[in-house]
């Protein structure tokens, strides 16, 4: 899959094929949403893979909108593209799926560049009434599938708004033997089921990917074109 992404903005990373990998183990479907598109990868990767899902991606930006609409004519994908703020505007209906690997950073350690400020911290989009206006739009039995700073994990839990409960749980570790960096998070509403805390999953062995992750990366098979 070919991605156009603006030069002097923000990029997609690890974090992004790790979620596009967690949330494939999944059987979606239905009418899925993607919360913070970015150029699209996350949203388009799924598509891509899940051709029967009806995609609709929500990016604030507007420059980032429109590389999401230079990105599904590339790939000769079909799917809707609001910009527009996700905690504002007004969905017409509920989603089976809800996607997202959202700005989470916190801190004091700003850039000046407008785009990456944006797509990186927290404050654009708070945990707390990101994960209501999440709850309120998915359907009865809908799900929402992102990932977080592992760190947060407390507040991930404790922000988690009935009846939405956390079902599946992933932390990725950038080595054996390093800390958890990133957690992947899948919730649905009115589950009964206990949490499934899986594997954890290992970004690189030596100087090169771990075995798992060089898959992750082949499967998504990606080329960024910056412009």
């Amino acid at each position: 899959m070919t991605l156009y992404q603006p030069a002097n903005g923000y990029c997609y990373n690890s974090d992004t094929m790790f979620l596009y990998d967690f949330i494939s183990k999944f059987n979606i479907k239905g009418d899925v949403l993607e919360v913070g598109g970015g150029c699209g990868v996350l949203g388009l990767l799924l598509k891509r893979d899940f051709p029967n899902i009806n995609l609709t991606i929500i990016e604030k930006q507007k420059l980032m909108s429109e590389f999401i609409l230079k990105n599904i004519n590339e790939n000769a994908l079909d799917a809707e593209v609001v910009n527009d703020d996700f905690l504002t505007y007004k969905f017409e209906k509920k989603f089976d799926y809800i996607i997202s690997n959202p700005p989470f950073y916190q801190g004091t350690l700003k850039s000046d560049n407008e785009i990456i400020k944006t797509a990186r911290y927290e404050e654009f989009l708070p945990m707390r009434e990101f994960f209501e206006k999440v709850n309120r739009i998915l359907k009865e039995r809908g799900e929402f599938v992102f990932c977080y700073d592992a760190k947060r994990i407390d507040d991930i839990i404790s922000n988690m708004p009935k009846p939405l409960k956390t079902v599946d749980i992933r932390f990725m570790h950038p080595r054996v033997a390093k800390k958890a960096t990133l957690v992947m998070v899948r919730a649905k509403r009115h589950a009964k089921s206990m949490v499934t805390v899986h594997p954890p999953l290992i970004g690189f062995e030596g100087e090169n990917y771990s075995e798992e992750a060089a898959e992750i990366y082949k499967k998504a098979a990606t080329k960024s074109i910056k412009i």
